[in-house]
């Protein structure tokens, strides 16, 4: 279920991690075995449809129904074992689930990817990232917005902030986010929101400098893959079971993509855009200064 690398962080297990890499695994041994679905119903009293749910992680087997799985699907001690711990995880409630009719189920995955995920980098075009947002900066972007209403503002910034939880503590997220320079200039909330914005992200980057990074694409660069894109986040995982993903975000849709070939695309791009950006010394003078004259 880990890597098992010595000395790496392990990121702190999440329902809906455990609860994909869970399906995921049953999924992928029974294509290795070739078992038809028809024998898992057979065998265990499903139906195609239950068993579909199962497979897609709309249903979590019992304690029993696993066990039952698991020893058709000849799995040893070890994963077993490793199975069933998942099982139970997959179970449990993540702090998202306190939010049902605040946020749609796109939106609570991906809360849920980002409290188990080893890492996210991210871009945005105008605005900081949701992971890097004072509560003021974060009440500013919404306060406008015509499809939130104002009595959710509250409990939305209160997420947010709670999504930031994994920034610190002792297996933090590692997170890198490429800016526009546009994102040092837009003034978001006024120029006094935005200066302690700054202060915050500078600050955050020179504490958790092992672990947190922001590269500015200034605006004298002339070409990168990523301009025209609003808001993506790459997310990678500690266990070898599990792919990368990728967030995106504009103003209108949003979910998550976990089509292969797509990721890879786009992990493509962001390289691009890394090596068009200010070095990670630059980056932070960059900010800095604006700070300065926001001051």
């Amino acid at each position: 279920m880990r890597s098992g690398r010595k000395g790496a962080s392990v990121a702190p297990l999440s329902p809906t991690v455990a609860g994909w890499e869970l399906a995921l695994r049953l999924r992928r041994r029974r294509e290795e075995l070739g078992i038809e679905v028809r024998i898992i119903t057979h065998e265990l009293g499903f139906t195609r449809n239950y068993w579909s749910a199962v497979e897609n992680e709309r249903k979590i087997l019992s304690e029993d129904s696993l066990t039952q799985i698991l020893d058709l699907f000849e799995f040893d001690k070890a994963e077993r074992d490793e199975l069933l711990e998942l099982r139970r995880v997959a179970r449990q409630r993540g702090w998202w689930s306190q939010y049902p009719m605040l946020f749609d189920s796109e939106v609570q995955r991906l809360y849920g990817l980002e409290a188990g995920a080893h890492s996210v980098q991210g871009y945005e075009s105008l605005s900081v990232p949701g992971l890097l947002q004072t509560a003021e900066y974060a009440e500013a972007i919404m306060k406008p917005a015509v499809t939130i209403r104002q009595v959710e503002v509250a409990q939305r910034v209160e997420a947010r902030l709670k999504r930031q939880e994994r920034l610190t503590g002792d297996d933090p997220l590692h997170l890198t986010v490429v800016l526009s320079e546009a994102v040092l200039r837009q003034e978001i909330g006024g120029p006094e929101v935005l200066r302690e914005q700054l202060e915050y992200v500078a600050n955050m980057i020179e504490s958790y400098s092992d672990t947190i990074a922001a590269r500015i694409i200034p605006f004298t660069v002339t070409e990168c893959g990523l301009f025209g894109a609003a808001t993506v986040n790459l997310i990678d995982f500690e266990s070898p079971e599990l792919p990368g993903v990728f967030w995106q975000e504009t103003v209108t849709s949003w979910g998550i993509v976990d089509d292969p070939q797509q990721v890879r695309n786009l992990r493509t791009t962001y390289d691009d855009a890394l090596k068009n950006a200010s070095s990670r010394d630059d980056s932070l003078n960059m900010i800095r200064a604006r700070i300065r004259e926001l001051a």
